[in-house]
């Protein structure tokens, strides 16, 4: 079974540009990963990686994933 894909939102900013977003299941960040999904619920606890919340749904973007894995590049 193949992993479902993550919804895309297209962002349209004042300056008339245009930039994709990619929202991602906490189940998809820890494949992305290589974790458990224990591991990415603690990550969000403890304030190291942000997510957006979309009514009781939790959603990382591939923005958050970035600042995430640019953070424990920086700590190294």
């Amino acid at each position: 079974m193949s992993p479902a894909q993550p919804r895309t939102v297209v962002l349209s900013h004042a300056g008339g540009g245009e930039s994709t977003v990619r929202a991602y299941t906490v189940e998809e960040v820890a494949e992305i990963l290589h974790v458990g999904r224990d591991k990415v619920y603690f990550l969000l606890r403890s304030g190291q990686l942000r997510s957006i919340k979309i009514g009781k749904s939790r959603r990382i973007t591939d923005q958050h994933i970035a600042e995430f894995i640019s953070s424990l590049e920086e700590a190294s």
